[in-house]
């Protein structure tokens, strides 16, 4: 994924109503989970789990396509479509790129967070 995350705040706000303290409370929730989540879809990968692998994907594109992050939540919606076939192998490349991309969002999360506050 060659396209970098640009965090639209006033995008998501208007999709928000506007609502300063929901989007606080989804950035938090983000950067509090995004451990876990990119921790879950490798364990779900390494153990060739495509069920559990697949959910994860799909969490995770709806997680990007909340702030806004077209690019990922379409590479997300890729590797679903893939392990929906129950074939990950070969997938490697895509789920690292997929990691990269939760904690890229994450760190433009924090730092639009370091400048709110």
């Amino acid at each position: 994924m060659t396209e970098l995350f640009v965090f639209d705040r006033e995008l998501i706000l208007d999709r928000l109503g506007g609502d300063e303290e929901i989007l606080t409370m989804m950035i938090d929730l983000y950067l509090q989970d995004v451990e876990r989540t990119a921790l879950s879809l490798v364990d779900a990968f390494d153990q060739g789990q495509a069920d559990a692998f697949m959910r994860e994907a799909h969490t995770i594109k709806g997680l990007l396509a909340t702030f806004s992050d077209d690019a990922g939540a379409a590479k997300a919606f890729g590797i679903e479509q893939q392990a929906k076939t129950g074939e990950i192998s070969g997938l490697q490349p895509a789920v690292a790129a997929l990691q990269r991309r939760l904690y890229e969002v994450a760190d433009v999360l924090r730092r639009e967070m370091g400048s709110v506050r």
